[in-house]
């Protein structure tokens, strides 16, 4: 019956794929190139705060030069601290500053692939604001369903509810669902999921940077929403 499930799952995914395409082009996507492959990102235009400020940084060259400096297996893979630069090719400017909380669960959560903020814990930052410029990229391990079952019980405890085709991708595909509803989720990959998925497992030190810097060669800005006019502004 498990079985059945998970290829029932992979039919519905095929099948709707076309839609889903149709609108990942309306958009904004930002490719970021690095030195082990090019990984593009789609922006969620349901979150205008993170995703603006995303282009804006990208605009800027802040994300040129920057190294994947957290990287955590069967988790993910986190950059943006302007501190962790190698050859940036501009200046380092401020980002001293946090962006509110836009947590739209259920429509965007902890599935692998998703881009999210990074943020101080919950013990000096109640209200879930993120960092302005670093973000991680999820992989997340597939969970079991003895996993699956404690994450939903953990969930539950704090007002979180997952619904049958979340926990069905959780399982298939993979992801972090202890992070939702407490952390932005303002984007998804949409190509070079595998790259993601070899920088994850990289051997790393004590701090979880990886041995080899994995670097942010250029950020670039592909193309705008519908709901984005320009980036002059930003």
């Amino acid at each position: 019956m498990h079985r059945f499930i998970q290829i029932l799952f992979f039919l519905l995914l095929f099948v709707s794929l076309p839609v889903q395409s149709q609108k990942r082009e309306k958009r904004s996507v930002v490719r970021l190139e690095t030195n082990m492959g090019n990984i593009r990102i789609a922006l969620s235009d349901q979150t205008p705060k993170y995703r603006d400020n995303f282009l804006k940084l990208v605009g800027r060259g802040f994300y040129d030069g920057i190294i994947f400096h957290r990287v955590i297996e069967n988790f993910m893979i986190q950059a943006g601290d302007p501190l962790v630069r190698k050859n940036a090719i501009c200046d380092t400017f401020d980002v001293n500053y946090t962006i509110p909380a836009e947590i739209v669960f259920p429509d965007l959560y902890h599935s692998r692939g998703s881009v999210a903020a990074a943020r101080e814990p919950d013990d000096v930052n109640p209200d879930y604001e993120s960092s302005a410029s670093q973000f991680y990229i999820v992989w997340g391990e597939k969970m079991t369903p003895g996993k699956m079952k404690r994450s939903v019980s953990y969930l539950k405890g704090r007002g979180i509810e997952l619904d049958r085709f979340m926990i069905d991708e959780y399982q298939v595909c993979g992801g972090s669902p202890h992070l939702d509803g407490a952390y932005t989720v303002f984007g998804e990959v949409i190509e070079g999921l595998a790259i993601v998925g070899e920088i994850q497992a990289l051997p790393t030190d004590s701090k979880d940077r990886p041995l080899d810097d994995i670097l942010i060669i250029r950020a670039v800005v592909e193309q705008l929403s519908e709901n984005v006019s320009s980036l002059e502004n930003k």
